[in-house]
């Protein structure tokens, strides 16, 4: 096995190992649906493994199908998560046999494939960088089930770097163009695709995404009680849902605590805010007398170098993430402090744009010019619309296999279970 296929061999290994060590636990907690908005964690588990059993050693191999009976079970399109407890799913036991079933074919298949080869699936192992960042995102998947469950103990803790009050509220991006999206990263989906010039006007973003003593300024100044700061649609959900503060927080004695796996604290205010729906960044940003970024000034603000007229692979350059540049990949069950990551900064001197929390945009998640399904319509073209908003950069629960400035993740406005955030704009004074 040469030395690429050695390293998608170590991180298929690794994302496995992540999956199992967050399914470690009773069965009952396993197989119990914790919200509506989620599966039980079971579902997940025996789901990945069908995944990869689909694409690549069907798709990919040319296997017989190992257990084509649980392909609707375990389809995310046949069945909504609200109903999944219903289907008759893999026991834990059983779940975890499949999947090393499956993980050892694939890595016989791993071995035999051809990854120069002419076959767009098989080429520069795309169908494993396809599986391997699937797991990735039904792992953070399950962090936020685990979240949601309030089970104390299950999810492990870690140590960030301290933040920094130094640097400036916002930083300016001048007029210009740039090549947004991706037609070079192997890994990349179809959605990021193909690269194509957008010209933008001048416009501020914070350096920092916004956070927990900011807002809750917003919401000690009545933010949540206002109807001045709220789009229509955004106060018609604000007044069915009732909330008025990020989804795990309450306040008690005069102070904030939240809820964090299974544990109350006190609200650090020097972190980013998280658990906040679309609805919720874009009132606060109108309070701030600002507005939420396009995707297209976010992705600039993020990953294009003026000087060098390409974009990075990351806000810094093409170098892996390390610990002194972003948090991610559960380095601690929380987002960093407020500027933890001056290593991190793109060229522009925008901060912690990967890591820490999903940021929302302004935009609405469409193709890009050019767009060509593959290797399966229902990964992005399904959700083309004005239904889902586009969320950007990635959080402390993403792993670094798949994160990357080009990446695009998406969801309905009202989601707050997710570990979501924001940061401002705004455009040019003229």
């Amino acid at each position: 096995m040469n030395d690429f296929k050695e390293r998608i061999a170590t991180e298929l290994i690794a994302v496995r190992d992540r999956s199992l060590a967050y399914t470690e636990a009773e069965d009952d907690l396993l197989v119990r649906q914790h919200s509506p908005l989620m599966s039980p964690l079971v579902w997940d588990l025996a789901h990945v493994g069908n995944y990869e059993e689909l694409w690549v050693l069907r798709e990919a191999g040319g296997i017989t199908p190992l257990r084509p009976e649980i392909d609707d079970i375990y389809d995310a399109f046949k069945t909504p998560r609200k109903d999944r407890p219903t289907l008759p799913m893999l026991g834990p036991a059983e779940a975890r046999r499949y999947i090393e079933g499956v993980r050892g074919r694939v890595l016989d298949v791993l071995d035999a494939i051809d990854l120069d080869g002419p076959t767009p699936l098989h080429r520069d192992g795309f169908v494993f960088g396809l599986v391997i960042q699937h797991e990735h995102q039904h792992d953070e998947t399950m962090l936020a089930t685990l979240q949601l469950s309030g089970h104390p103990g299950l999810v492990r803790e870690g140590d960030l770097p301290p933040g920094r009050d130094a640097g400036p509220e916002e930083v300016y991006v001048p007029a210009g163009s740039f090549l947004m999206g991706t037609g070079t990263l192997p890994w990349a989906y179809d959605n990021e695709r193909p690269a194509h010039r957008v010209d933008l006007p001048a416009y501020w973003i914070d350096r920092l995404p916004v956070g927990n003593r900011a807002y809750a300024a917003f919401i000690e100044d009545g933010g949540y009680d206002d109807p001045r700061w709220w789009s229509a649609e955004g106060w018609q959900w604000r007044q069915n849902s009732g909330a008025n503060a990020p989804l795990f927080w309450v306040k008690e004695g005069g102070a904030w605590w939240r809820t964090r796996f299974g544990r109350t604290e006190p609200v650090p205010m020097d972190e980013p805010v998280q658990h906040v729906c679309w609805y919720e960044a874009d009132a606060y940003a109108r309070w701030a007398g600002k507005r939420l970024p396009t995707e297209a000034e976010w992705e600039k603000a993020c990953g294009w170098d003026p000087e060098a007229g390409k974009a990075r692979r990351y806000p810094w350059g093409e170098e892996d993430p390390s610990p002194d540049r972003a948090n991610l990949g559960h380095r601690a069950a929380h987002p960093a402090p407020l500027g933890a990551y001056p290593a991190g900064a793109s060229a522009y001197g925008a901060e912690q744009m990967v890591g820490d929390v999903w940021e929302w945009t302004a935009s609405w998640f469409q193709p890009y010019p050019g767009f060509r399904v593959f290797p399966y319509k229902e990964y992005s073209e399904v959700f083309f619309g004005h239904d889902y908003r586009v969320l950007r950069g990635g959080s402390w629960a993403a792993d670094p296999a798949a994160v990357r400035t080009t990446f695009r993740n998406w969801d309905y406005p009202i989601r707050r279970q997710i570990f979501t955030g924001f940061r401002c704009a705004r455009s040019e004074q003229v």
